[in-house]
């Protein structure tokens, strides 16, 4: 229940442009430290899912995985997308909430 919520939050600051998809930008997020969440999927290959958790860990960005990148991608209105970073600490912060507690 509360991953469709928090889908429907992330769709909430995709709308707010506050969230950036696709592994080139999503790093580059995170190396400018604008990144304040990221959500990866859990079906993403093994080379993008070690260098996006690695970057994460590096710069100390929370990564939250999510089931599938159909879900991700629909919840932003596009194609399956394997990761997505989050731009603003309050969209942040309460899917993270959120998405601890399915």
């Amino acid at each position: 229940m509360n991953q469709s919520k928090a889908m429907s939050l992330l769709g909430l600051a995709n709308r707010a442009r506050k969230v950036i998809s696709g592994e080139e930008l999503v790093l580059k997020e995170i190396k400018s430290s604008r990144a304040k969440l990221v959500l990866l999927s859990k079906d993403a290959a093994p080379n993008t899912s070690k260098r996006i958790q690695d970057k994460c860990l590096y710069y100390k960005v929370p990564i939250v995985m999510i089931d599938n990148r159909e879900e991700l991608g629909s919840a932003i209105g596009k194609e399956a997308r394997v990761v997505v970073a989050i731009s603003d600490a309050g969209f942040a912060k309460k899917l993270t909430a959120l998405l601890e507690r399915t």
